[in-house]
């Protein structure tokens, strides 16, 4: 856990600052911008980079999941820079609950995974490029994008420990049940056969 050396104010703040980074709606945001319509009704409404697919744009997809992942980052790294650690850890889970729930979706937000892998990355590149390479392999395998995900991000608390960054641990295990939380459509689907596969158009 972090220790906390700054006071509430200041830290109430930087979480609200780290929530408005992370509630940009980047994949509404490039689909219009490019001309593939309102994301949210378009296959299973999400406004991540695996909905963005759908559409068949893989240019969009791309900047989609970048961008995504760099609001996580972008937060953590600034407030790490502006006050330390404690702040950057903050940062960074609040630009994931703004990716969640945006103020500006109706609080109808993405799943958060590419978000989660940026701030992790940010907070512990080791432990971030690890889950991501558990991501990428088990796509790879399985060819289910809500399956990597739920790998990646479970196995981001025990690759904090074993890889000497135990400070970051307990985030990555909060962050991993909302990641959780928000994959249970997903989970019943893996359950029954019926989880589309990465690229399929819904």
């Amino acid at each position: 856990m972090p220790i906390f050396d700054h006071g509430a104010a200041l830290l109430a703040l930087v979480a609200a600052l780290g929530y408005l980074i992370g509630s940009i709606p980047f994949g509404v945001i490039i689909t219009k911008a490019m001309g593939l319509g309102d994301l949210r009704a378009i296959g299973s409404g999400n406004i991540g980079a695996t909905n963005v697919l759908r559409t068949g744009n893989k240019r969009a997809a791309a900047a989609t999941l970048l961008l995504d992942g760099a609001k996580g980052a972008v937060a953590a790294l600034i407030a790490r820079a502006a006050l330390g650690e404690d702040a950057a850890q903050i940062a960074g889970a609040a630009a994931f609950l703004g990716h969640l729930y945006p103020v500006w979706l109706g609080f109808k937000g993405g799943k958060g995974v590419a978000t989660f892998l940026g701030t992790v990355l940010a907070l512990a590149w080791p432990v971030g490029l690890a889950a991501c390479a558990t991501w990428l392999v088990t796509a790879y395998l399985g060819r289910i994008s809500s399956l990597a995900a739920l790998v990646a991000a479970a196995a981001s608390a025990p690759l904090a420990r074993l890889m000497g960054h135990g400070d970051i641990a307990a985030l990555c295990l909060a962050l991993t049940a909302l990641v959780f939380l928000r994959h249970r459509a997903n989970i019943a689907r893996l359950l029954t056969g019926t989880e589309p596969k990465i690229g399929k158009k819904a």
